[in-house]
């Protein structure tokens, strides 16, 4: 699980968990995607913990209980600079971030559209972050 470091709230972890952190900037982004073993293997490990009811789909509440968990966009604000957002605006959010993975619209996400939207956001946050490296908090799992 990665959890990015933001100036407040304070991120509270476990006091049993263990962390490593991570210096990561594009270049390291896109080496990490390019490498197609690593990059499939990564992101099909993924989607097989996500597919709870391993149907080879991810359900629309199977996605959201991740990005709930992830706390992609929550009201505490740590996903987010402003103010916290109402329980509509948050799944409207969620909502078009599952549409963003299901190309096909067919209601649910298979694996193929999770790699492919998966490369590319992280290919969208290798462009945004350039030679500006981010430090990272990694909770081993």
């Amino acid at each position: 699980t990665i959890f990015f470091f933001v100036p407040k709230p304070p991120l509270l972890l476990p006091s049993d968990t263990i962390m490593s952190i991570a210096v990561l900037d594009g270049a390291t982004i896109r080496s990490f995607v390019w490498d197609d073993e690593a990059f499939r293997r990564s992101v099909e490990d993924r989607f097989l913990l996500l597919d709870t009811n391993h149907d080879g789909l991810l359900s629309y509440s199977e996605f959201l209980h991740e990005l709930q968990r992830l706390r992609v966009l929550d009201s505490s604000g740590f996903g987010e600079e402003e103010a916290a957002r109402s329980g509509e605006q948050l799944a409207l959010i969620y909502a078009g971030m599952f549409q963003a993975f299901d190309r096909d619209r067919s209601g649910a996400i298979d694996m193929a559209e999770f790699r492919e939207e998966m490369k590319r956001m992280l290919l969208g946050v290798a462009d945004g972050l350039g030679a500006l490296p981010v430090q990272m908090v990694l909770e081993d799992d």
